[in-house]
C-alpha cells in the first residue's frame, strides 16, 4: 500500500543517547522500541529498523547493505545506505504505522514519501542508490514524489531554476502586500551577470547569495534586506552594515564588493 507523506507524524527524538541498553526484550518498557510493538511487529523481531530492512533485502536478492541510522536517538527506528554521492534514510513514525523515506544526492533532498510496506521502500531504497533518476524514481515507486528543484539539480540548472523561483516569489509577495521593495531587489539583482550567476537565497528577511546551489551554502558574501521606505541594509563579512537608498543602488554596492573569486 502507498501514501502520501503525513502532514504531520511524530517521531522519536533523534538526539536521545540511550548508551549500553539493558538486556531486555523489545517488548519491555525500558527498551526504545516499546512504543511500536503494536504498529511495527516485524521490525520490533527483528530488535531494529536496520535488522528488519537487511532481512527483506536479503530474501528477494537486492545486494543492498543498510546500516543504522547516524543519529544516536533514531539507532533502532531509523536506517539509511549511502553510495556514490547517493543517500536514503528511512524513519518509522510514532503514531501511525509509516515509514518515513528521504532521497539525497550531494547534500540536496530529492525525492520524499512514506509507504506502510517495508518491502516497498526496500526497493525504492535500491533504486535510487543504484543511480535511478528522478523521473524513473517517482515512476515505478509512486509513493515518492519530487518537485522543480530537485529535478533541477539533477539537470545541473538549480542556480537558474532558483532564480525562477525567487522572481516569481518576489512578484507575488509584490501583489499580495501591495510593495515592491523585495520584487526590485530581486530583479536588479537579477540584470546583473555577476549576482545572476550566484544562486540566490532568502534566510528570514535576508537576500543572501552562494556561489553554490548545494551546500555548504557560502556565508561570505554580502546580505541585504529592505528596510522600509525604499531603503536597504547591505551587511558584509566582515560585519560592516551599511543602508542605502534604492534597489538599483543597493545591488551596485554589492556588486562592487564582491570579491574576485565570487564566481559559480
Amino acid at each position: 500500500m502507498t501514501e502520501q507523506l503525513p502532514a504531520r507524524a511524530e517521531v522519536a527524538d533523534p538526539f536521545h543517547d540511550y548508551g549500553s541498553l539493558p538486556d531486555v526484550a523489545p517488548n519491555d518498557p525500558a527498551h526504545p522500541l516499546r512504543a511500536y510493538v503494536a504498529l511495527y511487529p516485524e521490525v520490533v523481531g527483528a530488535g531494529s529498523l536496520r535488522n528488519a530492512l537487511q532481512t527483506v533485502v536479503d530474501r528477494v536478492g537486492l545486494a543492498l547493505t543498510i546500516e543504522p541510522a547516524s543519529s544516536p536517538g533514531w539507532r533502532y527506528v531509523g536506517a539509511e545506505v549511502e553510495a556514490d554521492g547517493r543517500s536514503v534514510n528511512v524513519l518509522m513514525a510514532r503514531s501511525v504505522r509509516c515509514y518515513l523515506v528521504d532521497c539525497w544526492a550531494r547534500g540536496v533532498r530529492m525525492a520524499s514519501g512514506s509507504s506502510r510496506d517495508l518491502s516497498e521502500v526496500a526497493g525504492a531504497m535500491r533504486a535510487w542508490s543504484r543511480g535511478l533518476r528522478l523521473r524513473e524514481l517517482v515512476a515505478q515507486w509512486p509513493f515518492l514524489r519530487t518537485w522543480e528543484l530537485a529535478e533541477a539539480h539533477e539537470r545541473g540548472e538549480a542556480v537558474p531554476a532558483r532564480w525562477e523561483m525567487m522572481r516569481r516569489s518576489a512578484a507575488a509577495n509584490a501583489e499580495r502586500r501591495q510593495g515592491t521593495e523585495w520584487r526590485d531587489l530581486v530583479e536588479a539583482a537579477f540584470d546583473q551577470p555577476r549576482l545572476r550567476a550566484l544562486s540566490p537565497g532568502r534566510s528570514m528577511y535576508w537576500f543572501t547569495l552562494s556561489r553554490r546551489a548545494a551546500p555548504p551554502i557560502c556565508v561570505d558574501l554580502p546580505r541585504t534586506r529592505p528596510l522600509g521606505n525604499g531603503r536597504f541594509e547591505v551587511r558584509f563579512s566582515d560585519g560592516r552594515v551599511r543602508e542605502m537608498d534604492g534597489a538599483a543602488a543597493t545591488v551596485a554596492v554589492i556588486v562592487d564588493s564582491l570579491p574576485d573569486d565570487a564566481v559559480p
